[in-house]
């Protein structure tokens, strides 16, 4: 698994947190790697499953970190499900069982978001670091008494910080199971869509594109379901206990991104 020519890679789309930072902690190869990439005539995005952040949240935290960004430069589950939605339900009346910014995303793609359970007529889920148990009362009651559709921006069970981790939309997602006995239509890695998105964006190929990211069932997952070079770094959520159980393999697995600069230097 650690013998792929990263040479014929020309996009990398990168997982953020335990991926290219921890936290607020940004890892110390992860400036002079994406400036190697760029200093090769390649790409990468960021791309992350979070919703609770806009790109503008984003593109602060990264600049914050010394990192400079602008707003091409990501492939977020907030846009992916901004994209599902169009497609899918277009006119509907959102309720959205998220942060502040997770609804701005959408207002701005010009959907409408109520906190009214009558006029609601589709719920999303994301990564809500604002929650509180009155969304998660009015959830229950609209997946109880009404056939509506769910959507859930990530599948993610938990969040990684400096401490350890914290409950991310997956986890959220199974409490309103317990409730309601339904389950969301899923958007973000492990799905293709995103991974799908950002090379017709960037007309790249999928044997020139690397998924890369800290965690199997969501980053592997994604670059597998998307036909691409998959590869986990060691640096976040992974053991070698988890690696070795899962059914699921990477192309390449590395301690860290550190070994992607060390091999295209």
């Amino acid at each position: 698994m650690n013998s792929f020519d990263l040479g014929k890679i020309k996009l990398f789309l990168f997982d953020m947190d335990g991926t290219l930072y921890l936290g607020n902690r940004l890892f110390d190869f992860t400036a002079e790697l994406l400036d190697a990439i760029k200093s090769k005539g390649n790409r990468y995005l960021f791309m992350t499953n979070n919703s609770s952040k806009s790109v503008k949240d984003y593109i602060k935290k990264l600049n914050s970190l010394g990192i400079k960004a602008t707003y091409d430069d990501f492939i977020t589950s907030s846009q992916a499900t901004a994209y599902y939605l169009k497609k899918n339900h277009h006119h509907k009346t959102l309720y959205v069982c998220g942060t502040n910014s997770l609804k701005e995303e959408l207002i701005k793609e010009g959907f409408t978001v109520t906190e009214d359970t009558e006029k609601t007529e589709c719920i999303v889920m994301g990564f809500d670091t604002e929650l509180t148990f009155k969304k998660l009362h009015d959830v229950s009651f609209m997946l109880n008494t009404r056939d509506l559709p769910y959507i859930a921006t990530n599948p993610d069970y938990v969040c990684p910080t400096e401490f350890g981790f914290v409950p991310d939309c997956g986890s959220v997602c199974d409490m309103i199971y317990n409730a309601t006995g339904k389950r969301p239509v899923v958007i973000g890695k492990p799905e293709p869509l995103m991974p799908i998105l950002a090379m017709e964006r960037l007309n790249v190929s999928r044997e020139e594109t690397a998924v890369v990211g800290d965690r199997i069932y969501t980053d592997v997952k994604s670059g597998i379901n998307a036909g691409c070079v998959s590869i986990l770094v060691m640096s976040g959520e992974t053991t070698e206990e988890i690696l070795n159980a899962s059914l699921d393999k990477p192309d390449l697995v590395l301690s860290s991104c550190e070994e992607i600069l060390d091999k295209i230097k």
